[in-house]
């Protein structure tokens, strides 16, 4: 081993730390602040990150302690012991253990886009992986290999990146983060000043900047194309509730301003009215839903829920094409050409591996829950282990507030049932139905509750499994479609508008049970406008040689039981054993006060720039926003890229003499009032700086007189030049006269100062 490389694997020592290296190590802690944040985040949706926040600090501080003795080869197989060794514990700590193929091809799929947020132990995984890259990451960067330091660094954010997990703002913070490593590294390495980097942070700021244009990387499954957006899962908003809800496959991202699609999209002949729905949403991220676990491929009749339960047949024809596959709740047998494309989600919902053309269908027999009232006011909280564990979590990051409003509306609830309808029918009555929503940036539940007016289905449905969760009552959000337009005894025609989000809700011995916190008679409203306006402009998509002449009417009928409780049915659920609170209003809030009755929650409809057609997610921002932050505070990563731009623009501004020139032109032009002394001597400075630039400097050998002479100077600056002399001199100048000589430089100058 050379002296040389003696030298550049020298034990680390806090007190050899310089500037330089300090640098090179502060980049080296932005890429491991870039993964880690994922790595956090993971954990923060997942349950307490006080753990995950330990185990970093033991690797980090390992690392730094080993790097006195450790040599570098035996620190390689240190971090990939402590990577193979987590996998395999991770493995192992499954419920049962997977076959190495379906490992594989899970593998392949995370590397393909799939979010880990879709691991369902992804907390297990995240504390089994970690300890391995962070160790070998700072104990290469302790003995000045930045090289090696960022490759392993990068090699685990772009792993991230290929999941879709690492935001754009924190690919772009990692990035920089290696860029200082390796090249400030190197100036570590010869010795070089702090100054050479100079350049560096230019480049750098140029980098940020084009970057909040264009894009660090794709915007993928969970990303925005928003470029200075934190980790969100579906865009800011732009496109429509049909495109936000049904196209979001497994991670559905809450947007901003939506509008309404009224195209036909499917026929449904069926038994019974209901919700035709497609899936259904597990993990609550703070800002989105992902719906974890993996799907399977159909491959015959399903079980049942655990209760009574009846069936129900349904018969759905595509009349638009469509890439799903609604149902009502719970679906037990497909039946058509399309059982061979469909799959089977870990939620017991139904998926489809392609689409169907317009004419197509197929049938489906679900068996529906049968439930009074009575029976889910005794179900009890019995829940099973696995269904508290998945149903109840949420991010440890959730304000308590949520849980505190929540148990203060909820007081009187004595069963889950009841704090259910309490919590549906409270959001009902004191929240507004409205597409025109700006996406909240912070958790969307409590900003909904706390900060908001208004909202549309994803938001009511959110905040209620929110709310619900936070008194450990297993609930979670689904989505479909309503059941449409009613054309005859047994058959709906169904609209992109229909699309709507609910909660199901989890009862022991009965299973999941849908409740709706939206308010209908708002939303049914929108609805029937942007119909009515699609008509009049003659569109042919919107109707179906069945629709248009209104809705189809039952003869009046003897009232069957429910197949399930709906808000809309209070008289079959034992009035006045469920009680909506007092409207609860912020400070400084106006509103109502009493109980509240269930009419006119106010609708408001997004502007009319946005498209009301079917199709994409949109990508535009949030409507009103301003500033680079959209008008909300920087994140952490986004303070720390302003820093460098901020530095970087004030290097390449010394460096091209502008701040010299702006910081002469504003000492020229303004002198704060001191001592008569020290204004007199500044006056004469100011002097001396203007006869210069308009005649010549003043030569060393030359004393004021002189130089005044020389140039051929009037009387002012003879006047001034005098008050410095028996201030310099004499010590005694009154304020008087020092007033008079800085007045005299200010009129010289052209620009009197304050």
């Amino acid at each position: 081993m050379s002296a040389e490389t003696r030298a550049v694997d020298a034990a680390f020592d806090l007190d050899e730390v310089d500037p330089v290296r300090a640098v090179a190590l502060g980049g080296v802690g932005l890429l491991i602040a870039a993964y880690g944040s994922v790595f956090y985040r993971f954990i923060d949706v997942t349950g307490d990150p006080t753990g995950f926040l330990l185990l970093s600090a033991l690797a980090l501080a390992a690392a730094t302690a080993l790097s006195r003795s450790l040599r570098l080869r035996w620190a390689t197989v240190v971090a990939v012991g402590l990577l193979a060794g987590g996998l395999t514990l991770y493995i192992f700590s499954l419920p049962r253990q997977p076959p190495l193929v379906p490992l594989l091809t899970d593998a392949i799929a995370l590397m393909t886009g799939r979010s880990l947020l879709q691991v369902t132990n992804v907390d297990l995984w995240v504390l089994g992986v970690s300890p391995g890259p962070l160790f070998l990451t700072w104990y290469l960067a302790v003995r000045r290999r930045y090289v090696g330091s960022v490759v392993a660094g990068g090699a685990t954010l772009g792993f991230l990146v290929l999941t879709g997990d690492a935001s754009n703002v924190t690919t772009l913070l990692g990035v920089v983060g290696g860029i200082v490593a390796v090249a400030v590294g190197d100036m570590d390495r010869r010795g070089d000043s702090l100054k050479a980097a100079e350049p560096l942070a230019v480049l750098l700021a140029a980098l940020i900047v084009l970057s909040a244009v264009a894009p660090v990387v794709p915007a993928g499954p969970s990303r925005t194309a928003d470029t200075w957006s934190s980790f969100q899962t579906g865009g800011p908003g732009g496109g429509t509730v049909e495109a936000n809800l049904v196209r979001a496959d497994s991670q559905l991202g809450i947007a901003g301003n939506l509008s309404l699609s009224p195209e036909v999209r499917f026929r449904v002949e069926s038994d019974a009215e209901s919700y035709w729905r497609i899936g259904s949403y597990d993990r609550y991220t703070g800002d989105g839903w992902i719906r974890t676990g993996s799907s399977h491929s159909y491959s015959g009749r399903l079980s049942g829920p655990p209760g009574q339960s009846r069936a129900v047949r349904q018969t759905v024809t595509a009349i638009d094409e469509i890439g799903v596959l609604p149902a009502a709740w719970k679906p037990v047998e497909l039946d058509g050409a399309v059982a061979d494309d469909a799959r089977v989600t870990d939620l017991d919902g139904f998926e489809l591996d392609g689409t169907l053309e317009s004419g197509d269908g197929y049938t489906v027999t679900s068996r529906v829950p049968v439930a009074s009232a009575r029976d889910l006011r005794s179900a009890g909280t019995d829940y099973p282990s696995a269904v508290a564990e998945r149903y109840t979590r949420l991010p440890s990051s959730t304000p308590d507030r949520v849980g505190e409003r929540t148990a203060r509306i909820t007081a009187r609830a004595d069963n889950p049932y009841a704090t259910a309808r309490v919590v549906e029918r409270w959001l009902e009555n004191n929240k507004n139905y409205s597409l025109d929503v700006r996406r909240p940036r912070e958790n969307v539940a409590d900003e909904f509750l706390f900060e908001m007016d208004a909202g549309y289905c994803t938001y009511f449905a959110t905040t209620m499994v929110t709310m619900l969760r936070s008194q450990d009552i297993p609930a979670r959000m689904a989505v479909g479609y309503t059941p449409g337009e009613r054309v005859a005894e047994d058959e709906w025609v169904v609209r992109g508008y229909d699309a709507h989000a609910w909660v199901e809700v989890f009862f022991p011995e009965v299973g999941w049970v849908r409740f709706d916190p939206t308010p209908a008679g708002p939303r049914e409203s929108a609805e029937r406008g942007e119909l009515a306006e699609a008509r009049e402009n003659n569109r042919t998509d919107v109707d179906t040689n069945e629709t248009g002449d209104g809705e189809w009417t039952p003869t009046p009928t003897a009232t069957p039981a429910p197949l399930t409780p709906r808000a809309d049915q209070p008289a079959q659920e034992a009035p006045g054993e469920v009680t909506v609170p007092d409207r609860i209003t912020r400070p400084g809030a106006r509103g109502p006060t009493g109980n509240v009755t269930v009419s006119g929650p106010a609708i408001t409809r997004p502007p009319t720039n946005v498209a009301a057609t079917g199709g994409g997610d949109g990508g535009g921002d949030d409507e009103g926003a301003t500033g680079p932050f959209g008008g909300r505070p920087p994140t952490r990563a986004e303070a720390a890229l302003s820093v460098i731009v901020l530095v970087g623009a004030v290097v390449a501004l010394r460096r091209s003499g502008v701040t010299g020139r702006v910081y002469r032109a504003v000492w020229l032009r303004y002198q704060p009032t001191s001592d008569p002394e020290t204004d007199a001597e500044r006056a004469f400075e100011r002097l001396e700086y203007v006869l210069a630039e308009r005649h010549r400097p003043r030569r060393p050998e030359e004393t004021p007189r002189q130089y005044l002479a020389a140039i051929g100077a009037d009387e002012r600056a003879a006047q001034v030049a005098a008050v410095r002399e028996r201030a310099k001199y004499a010590g005694r100048v009154t304020r008087e006269e020092a007033d008079r000589a800085v007045d005299i430089v200010d009129e010289m100058v052209g620009w009197r100062g304050a």
